[in-house]
This record gives C-alpha cells, sequence and structure tokens, in this order.
C-alpha cells in the first residue's frame, strides 16, 4: 500500500493531505481494512480531524469499502459521509485509493446538517473560516438538469445558513455518472445559475471556482453530486485565474469555472487547479486518438498553471488522474513514475468522446512530505 501524507503549517492550523492507494495482489477486502486502518492511524497520532474525503472504487467493492471505512475510523467519522465515487465499466469491482485533507491544532470542525443529515463542516481558526460540503446530491428522483440544478440549489441553502454564498466558493468537483449523454445540458444549468447569482455575466467580477466535471457517479446510481470549497472568511480573499498556463477562458467555450484558483486555507495558501486535459488555448482538443499524447499535454498543461501559480512540481500535496480506459491507465504507469506526484488513478470517462485523460491538482506552497 502506498501512503502519501504532505502537511502545511500556520500558526493557526496545520493541514495534512492525505493519499492512500492499494498495492496490487491483494484483495480488495484486505486493501480496504489495511488502508483505512493506516488513515486512521495516521490522523489519530496527529489528533487531526475531517475536512473532507474523497473514496474512489468499482460499484461491487464500494459497499464493503464504506463499511471498513466505518469500522476503522471509529471516533473519527463525525457523521459526514466522503463522496464514494463509482468509475466506469473499465474500473471493474475494485478499489483504488482515498484522499482525505484534514486539520490538527485548531479543535474539531463544527458539523453542518441540511435535512437531518450531516453534509459538510466548518472550520474556525485565527487565521480564516473554511468551510466544506461533501456528496451534495438533488435528492430526488428527477431528470439529470434538474438534479444539477437542485443540486446547486440545495448547497445554496447550505451556504446560506453559514452566512455566505457561491461568490465565496474556491473549488467545486461534479460528479456527473454518464457524462457524455449530459455535459452540455449541466453546462447550460450551471451558467444560468451562475449568472442569476452574480459570478458570471454583465457586472460581475468573474468569480468562477476551480472546478472538476467529470464522469463518476456517486454510489446508489446518483448521477449528480458535488463537492465544495469555500473560504467564509477574510471575506472576497480567492484569486480566480481564467485562463492561466497555455489555456484561455474556459467560459469562452461555455463551461463556467476558472483553470485555478488561490484560497488562504487553515494551514496556508492553497492553489486549485481545475480538471485540465490536451486542450489548446482555443479550446480544442489536441493528440487525438494519440494516448501517450494526451498524456503529455496534459502533464505540459498541469505544469504550465503551477507554474503561472508560482508553485514547483513538488509543490503538489493531492492529485488525481482521470483514465478513459484501461488501456490510459497502463500508458500512464509507465511514464508517472518520472514525477513525484501522489497518484491517485481513476478509470473514467472525460467531459469530451475525444479525451482520453485528465488530470486535477491541489498544491501549497512550503509544504512538507512526512513519513507515515
Amino acid at each position: 500500500m502506498a501512503v502519501k501524507l504532505y502537511s502545511v503549517e500556520s500558526s493557526a492550523a496545520t493541514e495534512l493531505y492525505i493519499t492512500a492507494v492499494p498495492e496490487p495482489g491483494a484483495s480488495p477486502q484486505k486493501q480496504a481494512q489495511q488502508l483505512f486502518s493506516e488513515v486512521a492511524e495516521t490522523l489519530r497520532s496527529r489528533q487531526a480531524w475531517l475536512l473532507q474525503e474523497r473514496v474512489f472504487a468499482g460499484k461491487g467493492a464500494m459497499g464493503f469499502v464504506r463499511d471498513v471505512r466505518s469500522r476503522e475510523y471509529g471516533d473519527i467519522d463525525d457523521g459526514v459521509a466522503p463522496s464514494l465515487l463509482i468509475g466506469g465499466k473499465d474500473a471493474g469491482g475494485g478499489f483504488s485509493g482515498v484522499q482525505v485533507h484534514a486539520a490538527s491544532g485548531c479543535g474539531r470542525p463544527q458539523v453542518l446538517v441540511h435535512n437531518e443529515a450531516a453534509c459538510g463542516r466548518v472550520l474556525k481558526t485565527a487565521r480564516c473560516t473554511f468551510l466544506t460540503l461533501s456528496a451534495m446530491m438533488a435528492g430526488q428522483p428527477l431528470p439529470a438538469a434538474e438534479r444539477a440544478r437542485a443540486m446547486l440549489e440545495k448547497a445554496e441553502l447550505v451556504l446560506k445558513r453559514a452566512g455566505v454564498d457561491f461568490l465565496s466558493v474556491a473549488r467545486t468537483w461534479m460528479w456527473l455518472g454518464d457524462i457524455l449523454s449530459w455535459y452540455d445540458d449541466f453546462n447550460q444549468v450551471r451558467n444560468a445559475f451562475f449568472t442569476e447569482r452574480g459570478l458570471i455575466g454583465k457586472g460581475s467580477r468573474q468569480s468562477m471556482p476551480a472546478s472538476t466535471g467529470i464522469g463518476l457517479a456517486l454510489y446508489e446510481d446518483e448521477i449528480c453530486g458535488m463537492d465544495l470549497t469555500v473560504v467564509v472568511e477574510p471575506a472576497e480573499s480567492i484569486e480566480f485565474l481564467e485562463a492561466v498556463g497555455k489555456q484561455q477562458c474556459a467560459l469562452d467555450y461555455g463551461s463556467a469555472f476558472s483553470r485555478a484558483s488561490r484560497a488562504m486555507t487553515p494551514g496556508g495558501k492553497t492553489i486549485y487547479v481545475s480538471g485540465t486535459a490536451s486542450i489548446d488555448a482555443s479550446g480544442a482538443t489536441t493528440h487525438i486518438g494519440d494516448i501517450g499524447g494526451q498524456i503529455a499535454g496534459t502533464i505540459e498543461n498541469v505544469r504550465a498553471v503551477l507554474a503561472d501559480m508560482g508553485c514547483r512540481d513538488e509543490d503538489v500535496v493531492q492529485m488525481v488522474a482521470y483514465c478513459k480506459t484501461t488501456e490510459v491507465k497502463k500508458a500512464l504507469d509507465e511514464l508517472k513514475g518520472g514525477f513525484d506526484w501522489p497518484w491517485l488513478t481513476v478509470i473514467c470517462d472525460i467531459c469530451r468522446p475525444d479525451l482520453l485523460f485528465e488530470i486535477e491538482a491541489t498544491a501549497a506552497v512550503g509544504m512538507r512530505e512526512s513519513n507515515n
């Protein structure tokens, strides 16, 4: 099992970024037990509390993976469910890994509740007030586009109760099952919602969060869900980078997200790199049909964003590589050893039929890697 732990520290708190990936060979049940045991021990030994968590597995494995997590975490589990993310058909029944964002030295976060269900956390420190929402879903049997609208409105309601709105959202993750059948519809819904709320459009300050929109469904076959990170205070402290690196503004071709954002978080300054693929400055897919070319082009685009944000490769604390097929994953496995990144690889559809590969990344200047 490979466990990567990075920390970044301020006078107010220490943030922990954990990526745990099972070693091949063992059964998924044994992999899950070993992995969550080590993650739980890492959190307990550092007196750290969860801020946000994502679990990646095939549909056949997710039920027992969830149960193992619950047993191993015990009192670490505050009732906020992680995002349980199901890969595509090529993902099979296996277990891909888990990402955890946690904090220590600043007390336990307050749990946010909506309709009697825990859905997020608020952490107040002397430095900032940081909020996360996880696995936000409409919870209604609606057509996909209507589910997306209901999901956004539900998240907005929770944010309003915490005294904040979408203008303070630094990063979103959009989990979109069967993405290729309705991604254009999703973009229309998001664009309309962001326009109505003043994030984009005439008179706005273009406050589009960094984002990933990817073909993963939430467990129990929910095709539309969302995670968010929010800076409640200090207000208006997020920097949104619409065009950065080698790519221009995604809104130019109809997707309302920034290429990256920079936000104050409990342990320092965090850079969120949006889901990035082999796309040129005009928004066109490059290296069509060429797996190696798309992987290389994607990595080049991600590194260009990091460089423009003042980050080095070694400042990356979390990342996910999304591969369309097992063939793409095999090609990546042959190349990724040249990058000391905390790789977590998932098989799923990307947002365009001709895209084979995508990367998202989180970076923190001044972080340090810890021995687990």
